[in-house]
């Protein structure tokens, strides 16, 4: 059965998903790339960006793991780029170059209509004006049997689980300070929405955390 996921998703000891003021030279914000140090080494990354290598084990293991059976992403607006409002032209194509790491699908929520972008390695963005349930339907119709991942950002992600949208989290916990930024679970009641944790595994660089309702 397809389930809602979140995968991969980088937390600070003290909270948040990601710093403050993102740029194009920040996409994670001010701090907020130190969140994602275990992933990056990861044989998994290294293959996303067409390079050989890279560290197994642990972290690679929840790296691969939140690619698998994926059908559709979903994104916000600031997952797909730093420009904010109207879009001012359509030069504009994500932050990953001529082929995205998604190879499906991908639905990014925005108030700001756009026209598909067709992207190398079957991609394709989709701008959904709609809201999170036009998003999430549209992303259940393309991806069938298979599962959806929420991609982030944080807001986007607390949308979904106040919702009561998601059916699994995987939390990757760093042992980072940012002192500010995007709070992940700020005014989410996790075991309201009756989640629990099913495992927990820690690597030297992450504890990853799963949580399932």
């Amino acid at each position: 059965m397809s389930k809602v996921k979140v995968a991969s998703f980088g937390m600070s000891i003290d909270g948040f998903s990601a710093g403050p003021r993102q740029s194009l030279d920040d996409p994670l914000g001010v701090g907020g790339a130190r969140l994602m140090q275990w992933f990056f080494p990861t044989r998994t990354f290294q293959q996303m960006h067409g390079k050989g290598g890279g560290e197994t084990g642990v972290d690679d293991d929840f790296a691969a793991r939140g690619f698998a059976n994926v059908g559709a992403w979903i994104l916000g607006r600031n997952m797909f780029g730093p420009i904010r409002g109207p879009w001012p032209d359509e030069s504009w194509k994500g932050w990953w170059g001529d082929l995205p790491p998604y190879h499906v699908p991908v639905f990014v929520l925005t108030h700001h209509a756009r026209s598909p972008i067709e992207m190398q390695g079957g991609t394709t963005f989709h701008f959904i004006t709609d809201g999170i349930h036009a998003a999430l339907e549209a992303a259940q119709r393309a991806a069938g049997d298979r599962d959806v991942r929420i991609g982030g950002g944080a807001d986007t992600v607390r949308q979904y689980l106040r919702a009561g949208l998601v059916d699994e989290v995987h939390l990757a916990l760093s042992p980072a300070l940012l002192g500010q930024g995007e709070s992940l679970l700020s005014g989410i009641d996790l075991t309201g929405l009756g989640f629990q944790c099913t495992e927990h595994v820690a690597s030297r660089q992450a504890l990853h955390v799963i949580l399932s309702r």
